[in-house]
């Protein structure tokens, strides 16, 4: 497998990219190629830049944080992004992998690779740490304006994606709402319920926000825009309870705090919760592999979805979704209800 980086994405691209990239390939059998300015890079790779599976592919221009993706992505022929994709494309590499501009990896993605058959709009997967096992959640900001039919195709391709690489048997689909009940919710998520309601898929019916750590259903399907905010709000609570449980327990812990089993717990809290555990979160709906991380990704949260990225193209998870598509789009009545 190899794995197209863009070294250029990100809050504190290429020095903390190129460490990610590394680590990975230290401790892991991946192979990286490194893509964005040459000179740049190589200023943080160690010695002559010359390392085991690492690789640079020169290109002189990226996407910046606050540029409108898609004619950032259209104007620049030459962005680290957009070339990653085009590596994918032509077959060079198996998977991309960015910490940059989100709305640039969903255009570029498009852009080379294509969507999936059947599929009208390619979302991104989350995948949060529930009681009773992992939670995804779909979509998380590339579609803030949804209709029926498009949460419909989330859980589809959802639900291929659990199965395919997270080893989840029978996940249950739940519509984030207001209410359990099925009149509850905005005219979107009322319609959508209906749709899933129609299908053979295992819909449980309406699911809160309370409901997404539990982990009684498995797949939490919602728009972008909702899924956005309910991501960064978890991150932010996450980061604020180890906060105040660390400062309580440094009050009441002995003066070896580091042996006390109180430090113990923190630390197994902080990974829990710990984003840059997951690595990043999968474009869903694609021809091919794409993995988006946090714009202030550690080595650690880099080298984590390099991890992922590989085990997801080692399970051909975008064959498996279009399989899924197929399956259900023969199913007319059900996505001529738009």
């Amino acid at each position: 497998m190899k794995i197209a980086l863009d070294a250029m994405g990100g809050d504190y691209a290429p020095e903390v990219v190129v460490q990610g990239a590394i680590e990975a390939c230290k401790e892991h059998p991946l192979n990286v190629i490194l893509v964005g300015d040459m000179k740049t890079i190589k200023d943080h790779l160690p010695g002559n830049g010359d390392l085991p599976r690492i690789e640079v592919h020169h290109c002189k221009e990226w996407v910046r944080m606050d540029e409108s993706p898609m004619k950032a992505v259209r104007r620049k022929k030459n962005a680290s992004i957009r070339v990653a994709f085009e590596l994918a494309r032509d077959g060079e590499v198996d998977a991309v992998v960015s910490a940059g501009n989100s709305g640039a990896v969903l255009a570029a993605a498009i852009l080379t690779l294509g969507r999936i058959v059947g599929v009208e709009r390619p979302a991104f997967a989350s995948i949060f740490p529930g009681r009773k096992g992992n939670v995804i959640l779909i979509d998380v900001g590339a579609n803030v304006d949804c209709r029926p039919l498009h949460l419909f195709q989330f859980g589809i391709m959802a639900r291929a994606f659990a199965v395919s690489c997270l080893g989840m048997q029978a996940p249950g689909i739940g519509l984030l709402s207001i209410g359990e009940e099925g009149s509850k919710g905005n005219e979107l998520v009322r319609q959508a319920h209906n749709l899933y309601k129609s299908s053979d898929l295992n819909f449980v019916g309406n699911v809160e926000g309370r409901d997404i750590f539990t982990g009684d259903v498995e797949i939490i399907v919602c728009d972008g825009f909702v899924g956005n905010v309910a991501l960064k709000l978890t991150e932010g609570m996450a980061d604020a309870v180890t906060e105040m449980v660390e400062k309580e327990l440094n009050a009441s812990l002995p003066r070896d705090k580091e042996a006390s089993p109180g430090a113990g717990l923190l630390r197994r809290l902080r990974k829990y919760w710990d984003y840059q555990e997951y690595g990043g979160a999968p474009l869903l709906g694609i021809k091919g592999v794409g993995i988006v991380c946090h714009g202030g990704s550690s080595p650690k949260a880099i080298t984590n979805a390099l991890l992922m990225a590989d085990h997801y193209a080692k399970n051909n998870v975008s064959q498996r979704l279009s399989d899924e598509m197929q399956q259900f789009k023969s199913q007319e009545n059900i996505f001529s209800m738009k």
